[in-house]
């Protein structure tokens, strides 16, 4: 278990895809009746005209199709988002620390924050969510601008504002991620021995990041965390999901540890 004096973790999470089951902009797409989502989010991946992460942002406003969202249509779409299981239980995990050392847990993604804040709401803080930030029109209630995009180089200043205000240091910052939006955090997070995990199959990623989790169960992160930044042995680790109400099965130590998560309501396959 942890040796030493206690230490502070900054833990650092994108939403979609993440935390999520599936892209909050194919949700909204679907609420407003949009066509084509995917293909425009392709199209200016394509192009580079913007930081990869930033679609949705662009796609609101300047596609016609998408012109005329409001602060609603994005809470609403954060209730539709389905998300992984036992975040909050990984919150309050966190929360409570472990063994003196203590945890910061913070939402990073490109997701509109109304959106995380829906999705999220009573499981994570308001101040512990940075996501995209829109300006409203006070008449009409559509967006009439785009004051910070959280994606590319974007998580990277979030990640450095958090660990200047926690007083964390970079060694000390676990980011997790699973797609091409999260590559410079991770490079950025990894460069400065701190620890990252993937929790996609996404190739680019599995070979940046330290550690690929693959789970429905958002509590499976710890797994890596545990084993990895804080040198517990299998036993621990056991132990402590089985406190938690989960249970390893098959733990297959090798190269690519290979875990299955079982709880009362469900079973999860995860690679760590």
């Amino acid at each position: 278990m942890s040796i030493g004096s206690p230490k502070h973790f900054l833990v650092a999470s994108d939403f979609d895809q993440t935390l999520s089951f599936n892209d909050s902009g194919f949700v909204l797409s679907e609420l407003l009746g949009a066509s084509r989502f995917h293909d425009k989010v392709e199209g200016l991946a394509r192009s580079n005209l913007v930081q990869q992460g930033g679609e949705l942002a662009y796609l609101i406003r300047h596609d016609p199709e998408f012109r005329g969202v409001r602060r609603e249509h994005l809470e609403e779409t954060g209730r539709r988002v389905r998300l992984r299981t036992n975040i909050s239980a990984l919150v309050e995990f966190l929360d409570r620390g472990i063994d003196g050392d203590r945890f910061s847990f913070f939402v990073i993604s490109a997701a509109p924050r109304e959106v995380i804040q829906a999705a999220l709401h009573d499981v994570v803080a308001a101040d512990h969510i940075f996501g995209t930030e829109l300006d409203y029109d006070p008449v009409s209630g559509e967006v009439r601008s785009i004051v910070r995009v959280p994606a590319g180089y974007g998580k990277v200043a979030v990640v450095e504002e958090l660990e200047s205000r926690l007083g964390i240091p970079p060694e000390r910052t676990i980011y997790v991620g699973d797609g091409s939006s999260d590559v410079h955090v991770m490079l950025h997070v990894n460069n400065r021995d701190g620890f990252t995990i993937a929790v996609s199959e996404n190739k680019q990623l599995a070979r940046i990041a330290r550690s690929t989790v693959l789970s429905d169960d958002a509590f499976s992160v710890m797994v890596p965390i545990l084993d990895q930044v804080l040198g517990w042995n299998t036993g621990e680790i056991r132990t402590l999901f089985e406190s938690n109400g989960l249970t390893l099965h098959e733990w297959e130590r090798a190269r690519t540890d290979r875990i299955t998560v079982r709880s009362a309501s469900s079973a999860i396959d995860a690679v760590a």
